[in-house]
Order: structure tokens, then C-alpha cells, then sequence
């Protein structure tokens, strides 16, 4: 098992290295670049721009230099810690990560938990309640819940809160705690805004949760050993937990390595609508702009997460079935 996990180990180091390559390729495939962005927006304001300085900016932020010179520096200043600066925000990338990455973590956590504490119980409820009332009534909410996206979703529930308290739910603090000293007050009014993002980044995740398990679930309710299960007398309770129940949960650990980024992603149109402070609006302004350092930094992130779950998905595959356990 430990060599396993060395292994697997071993491998996202030279996965981090493709990816980077792919997603500096894909910021830089766009013609132009950042100052030519810049200007072009001057300009566009109606201000008079100076040819001096447009090199001057060009030369600064290095954009004549080759492709593979300004990758091989970004990456080198990356695995250094230095993410560089940002170009739009005139600031350091890990500044505005800093500022801005910590609320985009506790609202994707917070979807995570409430995607796998709701999902997975009305996913065996409708398996083992097959063609019920409850089993068609969950379907249909989960049909809506991968249909309707995540904009529209946060645009109807602030309607639907404002006509029936008369509050605006925006930002994730009330106007007297925007900016005031952190306090007990002031952490449960945190809480009292953070289920709203929560619910809706997390809708399309239960939604797809729910149908995987109640597949998975009714493919092994199906097969004979749970008849011979059944024919010994075992409460179904027990029948459903310790057989069934443990094999069609690998699909659902499996999906932990796509869920995290996904619910990141996730937050980006929601963060607008809602005017959270998240890395979901700079990085959309910033792929805009190519604002390369900027952009580049959080897609490297994206990616990061998506390999770290994926890890954690096989580590608790193998920890879980022993038949992965024999295999490895």
C-alpha cells in the first residue's frame, strides 16, 4: 500500500509539468497579448497612448520574448513560490490568491460536504425505493438540478429571498460586517450568508451524485448475492450497508478527483452574480486580458486539485475494496 501511494506519488510531478505546458499553450494561443489588450482599452476610453509607452510596457512585462522563454521562466519562478506579478492588477499573483483563494476554498468545501451529505442517502433512498413516489419526485429535482445553471439558479433564489425577507443576498457578510474586526457576531453572520453559494454551486454536483449511486446501487441490488443475503434471514438494513452499499460507493470515491475543481469552476458565474470576492472573477477577467502570470497561476491550481483528488480518490479506492488492495 505504501508503495503504491509513493508511486502515485511520483507520477504528478511530471502530470503538473504537461499540464502547465497545456495551460500555458492554451493562454498564449490567442493572438496578441496583454499590453496589446491594454491599449487597445486606452484607447477605446478615448486616451491618447504613446508609442514609448507601448514598448516600454511591452519590454517590462516581457511579451516579445520567445514562447518557451516565458514559459521556462514562469515555471521556474512557479515551483520557487514566485507566481510573478499580475499584469492588470498591477500586484503580485500570490497577493490576490491570498486575498481571494481562501473564500473560494471554504465555499467549495462547504458544496463539497453538502453534495455527498445529500446525495449519497437520496441516492440508496431512491435505489432501494425504486419507481416510488419519493424515487420520481427526487429524479425530476435532480433533472433540474443539472439542467438549470448555476447563474440562473443564483439569479432566481436571490428573486425568491428578496420577495419573501426583503434582503438582498449578496457578498457573504452584511453591510455592518463587511468590513469590521473578525468576532463570534461576525463568523455566524458568515455563516448565516455561506449556505447560499454553497447550495447553488452544489445543486448540479447532488444532482449528478444522486443518479451515480442510484445506478450503481440498483445494478448490485440485482445480483444474486444479495438473494442469498436476503434468503439468510439478514435485515435489509444490513443487507443493503454491508454488501451493495460498499461496492457502488467506488464510483462515488472515484468522482472526488473531478469534483473538487469542478465545484471551483463552479463558483466562477455564481461569485459574479452574487459579488463574492473568489478567484472566479479574476481568473475570467484575466484569460480576457491575458493576463498570463494571473491566469496561468490559478488554472495551475485547477489542476493541482484535480490530481490531488484524484490521489486521494485512488488511496481510498485501495483502502476501501480489498479487491484493489490484491491488485496493486
Amino acid at each position: 500500500m505504501l508503495a503504491y501511494i509513493i508511486r502515485r506519488i511520483g507520477l504528478m510531478v511530471p502530470t503538473l509539468i504537461i499540464v502547465s505546458v497545456i495551460s500555458f499553450i492554451v493562454i498564449e494561443a490567442p493572438p496578441g497579448d496583454f499590453v496589446t489588450a491594454y491599449i487597445g482599452q486606452l484607447r477605446a476610453q478615448g486616451m491618447h497612448v504613446d508609442l514609448q509607452l507601448v514598448e516600454a510596457l511591452k519590454a517590462r512585462y516581457g511579451v516579445k520574448d520567445p514562447l518557451y522563454v516565458r514559459y521556462f521562466k514562469w515555471i521556474w519562478n512557479l515551483f520557487h513560490g514566485d507566481l510573478g506579478t499580475s499584469m492588470q492588477w498591477n500586484r503580485p499573483v500570490t497577493t490576490l490568491l491570498a486575498e481571494r483563494l481562501p473564500w473560494s476554498m471554504l465555499i467549495s468545501f462547504t458544496s463539497f460536504v453538502f453534495v455527498y451529505a445529500i446525495g449519497i442517502p437520496i441516492g440508496v433512498l431512491s435505489a432501494v425505493r425504486q419507481y416510488s413516489i419519493r424515487d420520481y419526485i427526487f429524479t425530476t429535482v435532480g433533472f433540474f438540478g443539472l439542467a438549470i445553471p448555476n447563474f440562473l439558479f443564483a439569479l432566481v433564489l436571490m428573486w425568491v429571498v428578496y420577495v419573501y425577507t426583503g434582503n438582498v443576498i449578496i457578498g457573504l457578510f452584511s453591510e455592518q460586517y463587511q468590513i469590521a474586526p473578525w468576532s463570534p457576531a461576525k463568523l455566524v453572520d458568515l455563516f448565516k450568508h455561506l449556505w447560499i453559494p454553497a447550495i447553488i454551486v452544489g445543486t448540479a454536483g447532488t444532482a449528478r451524485l444522486i443518479r451515480i449511486v442510484r445506478a450503481n446501487l440498483l445494478d448490485e441490488l440485482q445480483k444474486p448475492y444479495v438473494m442469498v443475503a436476503r434468503s439468510k434471514g439478514l435485515s435489509e438494513r444490513k443487507v443493503i450497508y454491508r454488501y451493495p452499499f460498499r461496492i457502488a460507493i467506488n464510483p462515488v470515491i472515484s468522482t472526488i478527483g473531478w469534483t473538487l475543481p469542478i465545484l471551483i469552476e463552479g463558483e466562477l458565474l455564481t461569485s459574479m452574480v452574487l459579488s463574492i470576492p473568489t478567484i472566479g472573477p479574476i481568473l475570467l477577467s484575466a484569460l480576457k486580458l491575458q493576463d498570463m502570470y494571473l491566469a496561468g497561476s490559478i488554472i495551475f491550481i485547477l489542476a493541482f486539485l484535480t490530481i490531488m483528488g484524484t490521489l486521494i480518490s485512488d488511496i481510498l479506492l485501495a483502502w476501501i475494496d480489498p479487491r484493489i488492495r490484491e491488485a496493486i
